[in-house]
């Protein structure tokens, strides 16, 4: 014959031990609602809940109040460095707010990106941080009419009112191209991220407007746009322009993976950097001080952005009426050793 195995403590225990009702116990163990119960009962509480190896079941919460506690985040390519910060920014404020979540790596296909959300919502998460817009996105279209919560984090989407967190990329761009001009560089490239990209779009806009204002050359030739944000479509864009202008000196890359892919070629083709052509990236990613040259680049605040769209995210959960907003989050110029004077 087994032994009866101990049962595991529940709410109803807690609250005998402390001499509370259980709905004061739940309150004081939820994140969200702590606030209505006294910060001593709190303490109480979360002591008796931690000495009697309390651990709160998700799947009877979920039962109980129609609420999973869960959201979904939507990343378009878990390998890119730019998205582990970001990532873990949203942890930390959904975990902060009682929430945890489920992440999906869509490899940018949208067959795949549809149903992966589909799955996500079959296991009834409350919400949606989608990395993945594209300027036209019919399947976010959609989430949004079927009153799905959405933030967009990093992009944004035409023609539907969706909360969205990004960076200043017109301010990145300029302050990039200024830097090179400051240097004296008159021919400056851009290598473009997709131009179906909210990202791609706004920062290619952004470099054609700094180098009018600058006075510098803005020939179409001199905008490259890249297939894909990665380090190979950078490659390709910087061997495309390379190959059709000789008096380039400087690039404004789309972001970092775009700027290793100018890297590369240069080193194919015996190309100095920076005595021969200077280089700016766009993000700030992990361990670019390490390359030679270190790279010069715009910083974005990763952590903040996933913060802030975690708790857009949670404030729209609780308020469903609460009106669309967006945030720009500052950024600024890292110069290292991929630039140099002309």
């Amino acid at each position: 014959m087994k032994a009866n195995r101990p049962s595991a403590p529940t709410l109803r225990d807690i609250a005998e031990a402390v001499g509370v009702h259980t709905t004061t116990v739940s309150r004081a163990l939820n994140p969200r609602t702590q606030n209505q119960v006294g910060a001593d009962t709190v303490r109480r509480v979360r002591k008796a809940a931690k000495d009697l190896g309390y651990q709160p079941n998700p799947i009877a919460l979920s039962l109980r109040t129609s609420r999973s506690r869960t959201v979904g985040l939507v990343i378009p390519d878990i390998t890119n460095p730019l998205f582990p910060p970001i990532v873990r920014g949203i942890e930390s404020a959904l975990e902060a707010g009682g929430y945890s979540g489920w992440i999906v790596n869509t490899d940018n296909d949208p067959q795949r990106e549809r149903k992966l959300i589909e799955s996500l919502r079959s296991r009834q998460v409350e919400g949606l941080i989608v990395a993945t817009a594209r300027l036209e996105h019919p399947l976010l279209a959609e989430l949004h009419a079927a009153g799905v919560p959405l933030v967009l984090v990093n992009r944004r989407v035409e023609g539907i009112d969706v909360p969205c967190v990004t960076a200043d990329d017109a301010a990145g761009v300029s302050a990039a191209v200024a830097h090179l001009a400051g240097l004296g560089h008159t021919r400056i490239a851009h290598l473009a991220g997709p131009q179906t990209t909210s990202t791609g779009a706004a920062r290619a806009r952004a470099f054609r407007h700094a180098v009018r204002d600058l006075g510098l050359s803005d020939e179409p030739g001199l905008v490259v746009e890249c297939a894909q944000w990665s380090e190979e479509a950078g490659a390709s864009a910087a061997r495309s322009l390379l190959d059709a202008r000789t008096d380039v000196t400087a690039v404004v890359a789309g972001n970092d993976l775009i700027a290793l892919g100018c890297y590369d070629v240069f080193g194919e083709r015996g190309i100095d950097c920076p005595g021969d052509i200077s280089v700016v990236g766009f993000n700030d990613m992990p361990f670019l001080d390490k390359l030679r040259p270190p790279l010069t680049t715009v910083h974005v605040p990763h952590h903040d952005v996933g913060v802030e769209a975690a708790r857009m995210l949670l404030d729209g959960i609780e308020d469903p009426e609460r009106p669309a907003r967006s945030m720009l989050l500052p950024v600024s110029l890292v110069v290292r050793g991929s630039t140099a004077p002309r």
